[in-house]
């Protein structure tokens, strides 16, 4: 028998299917970080209502706000994170955030949710029912596999720009109270001009770079100590 002496066959792609890998890489890696959020509208689920709306991008413009996503109703960790926002709910709206709760659940499937499972008892969230999976597309989040989207949490300023973004796989749930003292940072941040040290709080040292910029250059460890920041 004689030796077969020719190549092994390479796999190829064609240029539309590398574009199509490159498109899709490209996507899941973006950040929305200082760019517009996606405009959005959908049915949704008003807790405190019990009743059925409509909500949309145009709902929130002008306001501070947060676009949380969560995967899916009727799981275990989805609802602890649901309930710590509801918790903090009075404190968001001292801070005049709007929360949107948003996952690819039907809006039938949330007031379920809502009205069965017990830690969400008294919750004042509306819930977005992205069934769809088109508004996590847009931010990025969704698992396509799987059909539901990742743990991504969104704070948009009145200008519609997204300054702070959070996006962790399924299993771990997110700090409510840590989402806050970044609310109260970003806020402080754009009200006064002056830059949040890490771990800022408020009532804490703040940076003061737009008087004091030549000055601190260089020089930060002169103006605050790692155990100010850390305290």
């Amino acid at each position: 028998m004689a030796c077969d002496t020719s190549e092994p066959i390479k796999e190829t792609k064609s240029a539309s299917e590398e574009v199509n890998i490159n498109n899709k890489e490209e996507k899941m890696s973006s950040s929305l970080v200082l760019r517009k959020a996606p405009e959005f509208k959908m049915d949704a689920y008003d807790s405190k209502t019990g009743h059925y709306v409509e909500v949309s991008s145009e709902d929130y413009k002008g306001k501070w706000h947060v676009v949380c996503f969560y995967p899916a109703d009727f799981t275990f960790v989805c609802p602890t994170e649901i309930a710590a926002m509801n918790a903090m709910y009075d404190v968001f709206q001292e801070l005049e955030v709007d929360i949107l709760a948003v996952s690819t659940d039907t809006k039938f499937s949330h007031k379920i949710f809502v009205e069965t499972e017990p830690i969400l008892k008294g919750l004042q969230l509306t819930i977005g029912a992205d069934s769809t999976g088109t508004v996590s597309r847009a931010f990025g989040v969704m698992i396509e596999e799987e059909g539901i989207a990742l743990r991504g949490r969104f704070l948009i300023n009145p200008e519609g720009v997204v300054v702070a973004q959070e996006v962790q796989a399924p299993m771990v749930g997110r700090n409510v109270h840590e989402f806050i003292r970044q609310v109260q940072a970003w806020k402080h941040a754009t009200e006064t001009g002056e830059v949040c040290p890490a771990g800022w709080r408020p009532g804490k040292k703040t940076l003061p770079v737009n008087t004091d910029a030549e000055q601190m250059t260089g020089r930060v460890g002169d103006y605050i100590t790692i155990e100010e920041i850390m305290s």
